[in-house]
């Protein structure tokens, strides 16, 4: 055991110290403390350790609400004050355009507060245990935590799972999902040979059997729910993403709508645009708007979702396939790509579109770092950056930024 004075926070959410010009990564700790660590993996220059003692306490440290925080691998952070993890997040962003992307001051904004901070998600995937009791990954190995609560779930799916009774042994995963503006609330059921559970309801809820290949197989009302954003209504189906924290999801549309600045002039293309969230917000103030998507099952819920639009088109297709043979002038894009960040393929046909203006969304600050250089490289001016907190109590950070040609 070691004792190791803690100075950072780093992506990922362990806080980190040095001993001996090594870098310790300790979960669970906050800058600022001193604690006692027991080294759990050695990797030469930088090692990873538990937290065994809190000698001297950060400010920022508070009880976890959660019973199963720091056993369960869903949160990382309960046991730092609401506004530090903020703070920790803007550090972050900042921290990773300089080191991965090059770019020194990057104009980092505070961190957008969400407007809940408990009880803010409208989709959790839990997965069965060899008994069957549905749970969470653990956060230091692949075993199931069982779970009765959930803090972070919305009081609809709260509801939904206690009302839960399950004896069904070839459950692999269930997905609980909800439009908690309409209501609206579903089942989706991840099963080991592909059989249908038998299902007996006397609640008002859909229920979806999700095959391997991704198809899903209608078992109880329908295979989609519906969720207000502004002024619009979504069709969501159940294999079709969707921001988990709708009432920041409105907040970064708010901020990409605000970063585009576009006065109905503008050709807009969305790559990754999923049911058309943003594409269909912005579509009132773009001459044209051009969607991108590769999942069948949100381009089609994103057409119905724009039935009344004129303006909007949408493309079904890998972005790293369709993008190199567009052949439209474009005046402002909005990417909003997985983890993964966008392919260089992407990258390479979306600079050689020249639009004037790209707003890049991304939910992972390494990622974004990466494709910060190419964009910075291939000529374009990093204007602002808008961490945007769709994950409290996570170290997951969303942020928003401008890029001008």
């Amino acid at each position: 055991m070691l004792s190791l004075e803690l100075t950072g926070m780093a992506h990922g959410g362990d806080a980190l110290g040095r001993h001996e010009g090594k870098v310790i990564f300790v979960p669970y700790g906050i800058p600022g403390e001193k604690v006692r660590v027991e080294i759990k993996e050695d990797k030469g220059k930088w090692a990873r350790a538990y937290l065994i003692e809190v000698l001297e306490p950060s400010p920022h440290r508070v009880e976890p609400p959660c019973p199963y925080f720091g056993v369960c691998g869903g949160c990382q952070w309960q046991h730092i004050d609401y506004e530090a993890q903020l703070v920790y997040k803007h550090q972050i962003v900042r921290e990773q355009l300089l080191h991965l992307g090059g770019i020194e001051d990057a104009p980092v904004a505070p961190t957008l507060p969400s407007p809940d901070i408990w009880r803010y998600r409208n989709n959790v995937q839990l997965t069965a245990d060899v008994e069957g009791r549905l749970g969470f990954k653990a956060a230091l190995s692949k075993q199931v935590v069982p779970i009765e609560k959930c803090l972070l779930m919305h009081p609809l799916l709260d509801d939904l799972f206690s009302a839960l009774d399950l004896v069904f042994p070839g459950l692999e995963r269930m997905s609980l999902r909800a439009g908690t503006r309409s209501g609206e609330v579903m089942l989706i059921f991840e099963t080991e040979d592909e059989e249908p559970p038998e299902i007996e309801t006397d609640i008002p809820v859909s229920c979806v059997l999700m095959l391997k290949d991704g198809t899903p197989v209608n078992l109880i009302g329908h295979n989609h729910l519906t969720e207000i954003l502004g002024s619009r209504e979504f069709r969501i189906s159940a294999p079709s993403f969707f921001q988990v924290n709708t009432a920041q999801a409105e907040h970064l549309v708010q901020t990409v709508d605000t970063f585009l600045q576009l006065t109905g002039t503008e050709s807009l293309l969305d790559a990754y645009c999923g049911v058309g969230t943003f594409a269909l917000n912005l579509a009132p103030r773009a001459r044209r708007v051009i969607g991108i998507e590769e999942s069948p099952y949100a381009i089609a819920d994103a057409r119905v979702n724009a039935q009344e639009l004129s303006n909007v088109e949408f493309i079904e297709g890998r972005v790293e396939n369709v993008l190199p043979d567009l052949e439209e002038t474009v005046d402002a894009v909005v990417v909003d790509p997985p983890r993964q960040g966008c392919r260089s393929e992407v990258l390479q046909a979306l600079t050689k579109l020249r639009p004037d203006r790209i707003v890049y969304v991304s939910c992972d600050p390494a990622t974004l770092a990466r494709d910060a250089r190419y964009l910075a490289e291939a000529g374009y001016l990093l204007r602002r950056v808008q961490p945007v907190d769709m994950f409290p109590q996570t170290y997951h950070i969303e942020t928003v930024s401008l890029w001008t040609r």
